[in-house]
């Protein structure tokens, strides 16, 4: 009987997590959330950790990235930077858009969690 609450408490758990990742989905247009699943396919892998225990490849993002403004942040999303690929050539201007967009949703990572490890 006990692996079976513990079983029911661990799916519980899981609903209740499904459950506030669709509300936060619910919360975004649709223009950010193609911003965010074109941000997960092609930019997450450097600028999320890949695991708790790693650093970061380049800096986390979020609205305050290059002070909020959003023209500045498309001109390095489509040309790159010394150390970062353009993307120009593979995104149109509508997904840098929502890129943008979707990083308007995010809140600043405290302290120093979001620099480069």
């Amino acid at each position: 009987m006990g692996r079976g609450l513990a079983a029911l408490a661990l799916v519980i758990g899981a609903a209740v997590l499904c459950a506030q990742a669709s509300a936060a989905d619910d919360r975004l247009t649709d223009a950010q959330r193609l911003g965010r699943r074109l941000f997960e396919q092609s930019c997450a892998i450097c600028h999320t950790k890949p695991t708790l225990a790693s650093g970061l490849y380049a800096p986390a993002l979020s609205r305050e990235t290059l002070g909020g403004r959003t023209e500045v942040i498309r001109e390095v999303i489509s040309n790159g930077t010394p150390r970062m690929p353009g993307f120009k050539y593979y995104f149109g201007s509508n997904e840098t858009d929502a890129i943008v967009a979707y990083l308007q949703t995010l809140a600043p990572l405290e302290g120093n969690a979001g620099r480069k490890q």
